[in-house]
């Protein structure tokens, strides 16, 4: 199947899926938001986030707000171009 063979085994995981939905319609989105928005713990998403950076499809950006660390997140130009392979992917399976 020509669909099922774009499949990216990096995207298989629901949190991943969440979170490449998000960084591809936002610019920049702090880790709060994500872990609120996904309904996460800092373990699971943290993890998550690990393993997206590690294939360089997300970038992470990290400052302070006053005295408090913020954590950003972003996806990648090779990560947005890897996620809509993938998405294109699933769409062509359920064309079938």
């Amino acid at each position: 199947m020509k669909g099922f063979n774009q499949l990216n085994k990096a995207f298989e995981s629901r949190v991943r899926l969440g979170v490449m939905s998000i960084l591809m319609v936002k610019d920049w989105v702090n880790y709060n938001e994500l872990k609120e928005t996904l309904g996460l713990t800092d373990g699971n998403l943290a993890s998550h986030i690990a393993s997206l950076e590690k294939l360089e499809y997300v970038e992470v950006q990290k400052q302070f707000v006053g005295k408090k660390p913020m954590t950003s997140y972003s996806a990648t130009k090779i990560g947005k171009h890897e996620f809509t392979k993938h998405i294109d992917a699933l769409e062509a399976l359920l064309k079938r």
